[in-house]
């Protein structure tokens, strides 16, 4: 067999491989069909994050459909036994509002956007549409709205619709307040609006009569610095409205509710089905908060509770809801949901946890008034008996992670912490085929910001505010440098914690002033001054809500970023939530400001991120968000900042942007993500490209690369990751002009997989994918090639071990018996193995176990599957690939099981 010069291999060493690959690479970008069959794998964890649109489906009760704020849509047809994602190939995952027609249940209405004006939020692009009950979906409009909080549907006309737009939360647009449409949301009409600064919150209709429609309107905006409790600047213009001509005409509703002198922001509305003249408000204000109750249509107001934590608490959606049947049975949410029977009088909580689980909105089927459904921030979860028993939330993989992690362990873990629900550690693969719940748990640290883990102990982490834990036995303690808060330092809600690369026993903390350890936090240093903003204007973005600011925009950010060097231990970056950069080169004794002039103040510095390669190197992510800029700002600095270069091209507009990080192992590789995507760039940052894939769209908030693998934390689907970036790292100009290229394989290691013999876990039940179990050989064509491309694995000897495409007979069996029949369902049966010639990438994977010996004459097979096989192989082997008579090899060493005492 010849090897022909043309057919060259990918990779010599890792030296050659940094150096010289990165010439070609800094002329172009690379067609994704160079990686195109490389794929993100949710590990999950199965633990549902915040959570407002939810409805169920009129005639259908198993039916319902909930979208995360930034998790798309979900579908039930099993009362949320499991939940399916249906709005996946969508370009926003964040939905604020749906909307099922009563008169059509195939047709669907989604409001993206999150619709919450919090410290932590999403937006989206405006409204969906489906005819065929979630299967495709059409763009309809508003795109400039950013945030729908509800949607209305006339129960017997699908095409009439109403929308609540809540606009901008960080600035001023017109493109907000209550639209109608007439033709199902092929034009939509603005028929109540009160300005720039006004949104709109809330929509109900009587149920006797479309035509009669009340609407809340909610004149708020969020600041560009954190304010702690979650509030917005509220201003006047918030309210309640009601048309009785379909929408043409509005007038406020006053008499007896809070006014704006009382300091009125959110409404929640709910019209009563069986008494349509009663109407029930939870009313947000300063003053007079609380249920309200209208028994004349809205024509007056009274309060009858004045409960904080039943109503008007905010910042949530303000969700409540009335008894179809009964218009004395009403539920409110907030962090518990709360029930009345008597009016709104007196109210016992319904659902909630002692931590406070934080409701957001209440459905109620008119037909069976015992089912109920709620959204909140852990999830959606419906009850069939009026709320005596709840499916879980435990089955959506919708968790909000502000960063990612991972240990040295094999298999290795990865660690977050999830906005609402505390902080989780999951396993990158399982011992038993699939990640379940046996493989994450939980560790103790704050919901919020970063966790480290210990390199020289990875069963020791440390916590944002600030915690050190154990794993093993779930011992934590504070180790913070300010046990009690006296008022010295500021903090916000995600702090840096991290660990020096190169003196492993040093850990960094922030808060507007950078802290070292050496000790385990048992004793800390002030080692800078504080890097923040003292002085600035106050963003114009704010406008009037400026005047509803107690402190007069006399205020200051936090470090919201570190970056020791990897080249240079005294060298720290440090970047702050109100935009500057700073950088020591002598372990913190002085620093200099080397902001990029672009950065305005409260351009958040998300990420820094510290050159592998070079110490002067260095490159920021700047979420602009804050300041209503959604674009992408990420900059490059090679001479220790004292220049900067933009570098976002082809990331287009609409996604600011969280985080940059460097692949350790090729030099110019960078990932990005955005408030929506994953890019790759080959060149340093001079041009990106997407790396969504099949990769829901939602805030991609941070990436790490461990080993061979790309991981990412959404804020809204949990942990991704990306199994083997090999062929990422070893793309080249030569890769697309040769006809066929085998990219070298990384080195696997022959996994011990677990035996779960007896009773296995359900395929219903919440699981994720385990990575590839073997070998993973990428392959390029530059164009198709049928019947011309062969694929083999050698061993040391020359002996072939497998070969695609596999002959028949040979190859996996499919899980038969004897007599032909599958020994178990469908659901238990694997897939075909495709060997495909198209023109693209390709990905198999070889398993390196021998043929396992068959089972002798009367040995029964039962109990759970076993994944054992035949003797696991390791040592040094071939991949050779053929095209059209020409071989091309590249060898790799599988190495054993580094927990096996069998090596």
């Amino acid at each position: 067999m010849r090897i022909e010069k043309w057919f060259v291999v990918g990779v010599v060493t890792t030296a050659i491989f940094c150096t010289s690959l990165c010439t070609s690479a800094n002329a172009q970008q690379f067609e994704q069909k160079l990686y195109s069959e490389m794929r993100w794998r949710c590990i999950g964890p199965f633990r549902g994050g915040r959570t407002v649109a939810i409805s169920g489906v009129p005639h259908q009760p198993n039916v319902f459909y909930m979208a995360a704020v930034n998790g798309g849509v979900w579908k039930t047809t099993d009362f949320g036994n499991t939940w399916n994602p249906i709005f996946d190939d969508q370009p926003t995952g964040s939905v604020g509002a749906l909307a099922v027609a009563p008169s059509d249940p195939n047709i669907i209405y989604v409001g993206s956007g999150e619709g919450l004006q919090r410290p932590d939020l999403a937006t989206g692009d405006g409204v969906y549409k489906s005819a065929d009950a979630g299967k495709s979906w059409t763009h309809l409009g508003l795109r400039d709205a950013q945030q729908i909080t509800a949607i209305l549907i006339d129960p017997k006309d699908p095409q009439r619709v109403f929308v609540a737009a809540e606009g901008h939360p960080y600035g001023p647009n017109a493109e907000r307040g209550v639209f109608r449409s007439t033709d199902g949301g092929q034009s939509f009409q603005q028929v109540l609006y009160k300005g720039e600064n006004t949104g709109a919150a809330d929509l109900a209709f009587d149920p006797t009569n479309p035509q009669t429609i009340y609407a809340v309107l909610w004149a708020a905006r969020v600041a560009p610095w954190e304010i702690r409790s979650g509030e917005s600047f509220i201003g006047a213009g918030s309210g309640l409205f009601k048309s009785t001509d379909g929408g043409s005409n509005w007038r406020q509703l006053t008499k007896g509710l809070p006014a704006a002198d009382d300091g009125l922001g959110r409404i929640g509305i709910a019209v009563s089905h069986s008494l349509p003249n009663r109407v029930y408000a939870t009313v947000e204000a300063k003053k007079n908060a609380g249920v309200y109750r209208s028994d004349d249509s809205g024509e007056s107001w009274r309060q009858v509770n004045a409960d904080r934590r039943i109503g008007g608490r905010g910042p949530g959606a303000a969700g409540i809801a009335v008894a179809p049947d009964n218009p004395e049975v009403i539920y409110v949410a907030n962090t518990t949901t709360w029930k009345s029977t008597d009016g709104g009088k007196t109210f016992l909580g319904f659902k909630g946890a002692p931590g406070g689980d934080d409701y957001q909105r209440i459905w109620i089927s008119a037909e069976t008034p015992q089912i109920i459904a709620l959204s909140s921030d852990q999830g959606a979860v419906i009850s069939v008996n009026g709320g005596a028993t709840w499916s879980s939330w435990y089955n959506q993989p919708t968790a909000q992670f502000y960063h990612v992690t991972t240990d040295n362990r094999f298999p290795y873990g990865v660690y977050g912490a999830q906005q609402e629900s505390g902080s989780v550690a999951t396993q990158s693969r399982s011992d038993y085929g699939e990640i379940t719940f046996r493989d994450w748990h939980l560790i103790g640290i704050f919901e919020y910001g970063y966790i480290a883990v210990d390199p020289l102990d990875p069963n020791i982490l440390y916590g944002d505010w600030l915690t050190r834990t154990k794993q093993d036995i779930g011992e934590y303690a504070k180790v913070t440098p300010e046990p009690i808060r006296r008022g010295e330092y500021r903090y916000t809600r995600t702090l840096p914690v991290v660990f020096s690369p190169l003196e492993l026993h040093t850990l960094y903390f922030a808060a507007n002033v950078l802290f070292k350890t050496t000790d385990a936090g048992n004793s800390w240093q002030v080692i800078s001054p504080d890097l923040t903003r003292e002085f600035y204007e106050i963003p114009a973005n704010l406008g009037v809500f400026a005047a509803s600011d107690p402190e007069k925009g006399k205020h200051r950010g936090v470090i919201y970023t570190v970056a020791p060097s990897f080249k240079e231990f005294d060298t720290i970056w440090a970047g702050t939530d109100d935009g500057l950069i700073h950088i020591t080169r002598d372990g913190g004794k002085n620093w200099q400001n080397v902001t990029p002039p672009q950065l305005k103040p409260w351009s958040k510095v998300s990420i820094i991120e510290a050159s592998h390669f070079d110490a002067g190197t260095a490159y920021a992510a700047i979420n602009s968000f804050r300041l209503d800029d959604l674009r992408a700002h990420i900059y490059r600095t090679r001479d220790f900042g004292k220049t900067w270069t933009e570098i976002t091209k082809n990331i287009p507009d609409g996604g600011a942007s969280n985080v940059v990080r460097e692949d350790p192992v090729r030099k110019g590789l960078l990932f990005a993500g955005t408030e929506g995507s994953v890019y790759v760039s080959f060149n340093d940052g001079d041009d990106w490209q997407p790396l969504q894939l099949n990769l829901p769209h939602t805030s991609m908030r941070d990436l790490a690369i461990h080993g061979d693998d790309l991981i990412v934390a959404t804020h809204g689907r949990g942990f991704w990751v990306m199994d083997d970036i090999s062929a990422l790292r070893q793309v080249t100009i030569e890769v697309l002009q040769a006809d066929g290229w085998l990219f070298r394989p990384a080195d696997p290691i022959n996994f011990i997989q677990g035996d779960d013999n007896g009773t296995p876990f359900q395929r219903d039940e919440p699981q994720a994918q385990n990575p590839p179990d073997g070998a993973v050989l990428d392959f390029y064509l530059k164009a198709a090639a049928p019947g011309a491309v062969t694929l083999e694995v050698l061993d040391a000897a020359g002996k072939v071990m497998r070969k695609w495409p596999a002959e028949a007979g040979v190859g996996p069996s499919g899980g038969r018996g004897a007599s032909g029949l599958p020994r178990v369902s469908p659901l238990w049966q694997p897939g075909p193995e495709v060997f495909s010639t198209a023109a693209g990438m390709h990905r198999v994977v070889w398993r390196p176990v021998a043929p396992a010996e068959p089972a002798g004459p009367g040995v029964a097979v039962g109990g759970g599957p076993r994944r054992g096989g035949g003797a696991r192989l390791t040592g040094t082997f071939t991949a050779r690939l053929t095209v059209n008579g020409r071989a091309s090899t590249q060898p790799f060493t599988v190495r054993p099981d580094p927990r096996s005492d069998a090596r």
